[in-house]
């Protein structure tokens, strides 16, 4: 493993000059919350090449996240609030403090200890929190953060007795969703809307399924369904009865669970 970071420091001289007074323009008029977009967009894009594998991909998104970090530490050096090895210094002192067990003398047998002692040293670290809701980002994906809120709920104690009370509730947040649409509440109706999702992800959360990645995996998996009945179409999809898209659908499904079997 090359052990030479002359190519991290070359970085970090790049980002001055285009944030330089002779740098660019574009660069020069960035701020943390022009670059807020950028940040999600290039994390997300960095996910999509973990989830296909492509490690060419990966590390070119890497190397986009990596300008993110380093931009927003150019800007905030700028400001006299941190630099970039404040940020690392920072995230040593922190790395160090979570692991006793590698850098210390604590004895911790398996990855569920690992955890359990993150959150409590986590918790040493935050003591201006004062709820046990608090430290969960108000700008990260509504499934993300249902489960996050329902974690920390579960910490406390607070947790359905068993998977069959989880069932009931789900089926009674149905019910109250469908008396909301009879009484053409449409407040109600986004409500009970939501109040199905949040349940739905407690469910996921039961059985150890994280409910953000199973719904991008669904959302891919309809698109490549979508994509292969586009394929197969043998007119334009508009022209198509429901009884015919069924058929397609079908069709899709079948062929691409067959090229799977292949591979």
């Amino acid at each position: 493993m090359n052990m030479n970071y002359k190519n991290l420091e070359e970085l970090i001289r790049i980002i001055e000059k285009l944030r330089a007074p002779d740098g660019c323009p574009w660069d020069r008029e960035q701020t943390h919350y022009s670059l807020r977009p950028n940040m999600i967009e290039e994390a997300y894009e960095a996910v999509d090449a973990i989830d296909d594998n492509d490690m060419v991909h990966l590390k070119e998104e890497l190397g986009d996240v990596l300008l993110q970090v380093v931009l927003h530490a150019q800007i905030a050096s700028e400001e006299g609030a941190f630099d970039i090895e404040d940020v690392a210094d920072e995230l040593n002192k922190k790395l160090i403090h979570r692991h006793p067990h590698v850098f210390g003398n604590a004895k911790i047998d398996n990855s569920n200890d690992v955890l359990d002692a993150w959150d409590k040293l986590k918790a040493e670290e935050k003591t201006h929190r004062k709820s046990a809701m608090d430290g969960i980002s108000r700008c990260q994906a509504a499934l993300i953060s249902a489960q996050k809120l329902s974690k920390k709920a579960v910490k406390q104690g607070f947790e359905w007795a068993c998977e069959e009370d989880l069932y009931d509730c789900i089926k009674s947040e149905f019910e109250e969703f469908k008396q909301a649409k009879a009484n053409n509440d449409r407040l109600n109706m986004e409500e009970e809307f939501g109040d199905i999702l949040f349940a739905t992800v407690n469910l996921a959360r039961w059985n150890k399924i994280d409910a953000e990645q199973a719904l991008l995996k669904a959302n891919k998996k309809f698109e490549k369904r979508f994509r292969k009945m586009e394929e197969l179409a043998e007119k334009p999809l508009t022209e198509y009865s429901l009884e015919e898209y069924d058929r397609l659908w079908k069709k899709a499904k079948q062929e691409l669970e067959q090229a799977e079997k292949e591979e």
